[in-house]
């Protein structure tokens, strides 16, 4: 089951869904087609249940984040996370991100420290910045020891930080 997710997953994210057939999958997860629908229903089912999966582990982060933490000590530690996932499975970045990130911004916002406006528009914001690295590191453009991570992820936090007195 596992070779199998990870030869799905693998390649809906670089042939794409509808070019991975159900025995492409298995010959790259080295099992029988059949082999396929004896753990899932259908391609549908096995693409919904990888996706609820990186979801669950890219929300993570998010949900256990500290309340009492400051907005961009939460947002710095929710990276930190992303960026280990990023380095350990490449593909679960290109297939899903995260949407409760609004909720951690208007907390923020909130507590003075994210700019007026829409915290769904910082949200995107911030998000797009962070999304950028990930895609970075899981292309394997950037390395662990790479400074721009940091670079952009700073940037992120100064564009909607809220301006200092």
């Amino acid at each position: 089951r596992e070779r199998l997710v990870r030869a799905a997953l693998e390649l809906f994210t670089t042939e794409g869904y509808h070019s991975s057939t159900t025995p492409l999958i298995a010959a790259r997860a080295g099992i029988a087609e059949g082999t396929i629908y004896r753990h899932f229903e259908s391609k549908e089912q096995l693409l919904n249940e990888i996706y609820r999966a990186a979801i669950r582990m890219l929300a993570a982060p998010v949900r256990e984040s500290s309340s009492s933490m400051s907005c961009k000590k939460r947002l710095e530690h929710i990276t930190a996370v992303w960026k280990q996932i990023a380095f350990a499975n490449p593909p679960l970045i290109k297939l899903s991100m995260v949407q409760d990130l609004e909720k951690v911004i208007a907390a923020g916002k909130g507590a003075g420290e994210v700019r007026a406006g829409s915290a769904r528009i910082w949200a995107e914001v911030w998000l797009k910045l962070v999304v950028l690295v990930l895609e970075r590191i899981a292309s394997g453009e950037w390395p662990q020891d790479h400074p721009g991570p940091q670079q952009v992820l700073d940037s992120a936090w100064t564009a909607i930080s809220a301006p200092t007195p």
